[in-house]
């Protein structure tokens, strides 16, 4: 047996915000979604690289204030690409922690936290 992978849920309450951080700020690509019927929860599916997320409206899939971590090789220009977008919502900037990675955090707009982060170079 092997295991082959994760995909981290993320509790959204507003697809018109999902999509405006994920997909055009984030630069997420959207995969699919799903809705039982038209006027039900939405869930879908997003990638960017080699990273899926799924993203539901579910109440029973997830809580929101959920952590991800995602590791980059290019942290400066992701920064720079996001803050250039000028979302209204965030202006990311890098730290440099003890443990010896540079991280930057964002927010989406259901308390979500992804730290985007890259080893330090010295």
């Amino acid at each position: 047996m092997m295991i082959k992978g994760i995909v981290p849920i993320l509790r959204i309450f507003d697809e018109d915000k999902a999509k405006e951080f994920y997909l055009d700020y984030l630069g997420f690509r959207l995969d699919w979604e799903h809705r039982f019927e038209t006027d039900l929860p939405l869930y879908m599916q997003i990638s960017l690289d080699s990273i899926q997320l799924h993203l539901s409206e579910h109440h029973g899939d997830c809580t929101p204030g959920a952590a991800l971590r995602m590791e980059t090789d290019a942290l400066d220009a992701l920064c720079d690409t996001l803050n250039r977008k000028k979302y209204k919502h965030s202006r990311p900037g890098i730290s440099d922690t003890p443990w010896n990675l540079r991280e930057m955090t964002v927010i989406d707009p259901f308390g979500n936290r992804i730290v985007f982060y890259e080893p330090n170079a010295d």
